[in-house]
């Protein structure tokens, strides 16, 4: 797992995640970004799907981004924790993983590279620090060395969280 400070619609990556609401057809933070950044076509796109549940994900080109593609997910908005988020937001981690390693497998590749924004701690209302453990323990929990796994943070907040989960350390340079 690598940890970033960077905007996610610049990485080269194969695939990079998008924290999507359940119409898939663009909104605010990463989503809005991501679809602004991917051109008008990326709304056409999903516009075919059909929306997606909370916790499912889906697959599109990613159009004028650098990557190949993008996962989108809906990961939960919070409501004090007693309504099944933390499941629902590991499942928008297993289902994103699952996606990218059919993507794996179709173009014969013996690896990729996927990058993940912090899912539902945006205007979804999900505690940073415990989402960022959730998604670095499911990532852990799923464990598969044919994908790199990047954690993209957009604030130095996020950013201290994540390389905390993953590496255990505070920074405080």
């Amino acid at each position: 797992m690598i940890v970033l400070k960077c905007d996610i619609v610049c990485l080269e990556v194969d695939i990079i995640v998008n924290a999507a609401n359940n119409s898939l057809l663009g909104g605010g933070g990463v989503d809005g970004v991501i679809h602004s950044n991917a051109g008008a076509k990326l709304k056409e796109e999903c516009a075919k799907l059909g929306g997606c549940e909370t916790g499912e994900a889906k697959i599109t080109n990613a159009y004028k981004l650098p990557s190949d593609k993008i996962i989108h997910t809906v990961g939960p908005i919070y409501n004090g924790g007693e309504f099944g988020e933390a499941e629902l937001l590991k499942k928008s981690y297993l289902n994103s993983m699952m996606l990218a390693e059919d993507y794996r497998k179709e173009n014969n590749k013996d690896s990729i590279a996927i990058a993940f924004p912090s899912i539902s701690t945006g205007i979804y209302g999900y505690p940073k620090k415990e989402a960022s453990k959730i998604a670095v323990d499911t990532i852990k929990e799923i464990n598969n060395p044919k994908i790199k796994v990047i954690f993209v943070c957009h604030s130095d907040e996020d950013y201290q969280l994540y390389i905390n989960n993953v590496f255990g350390i505070k920074l405080s340079c």
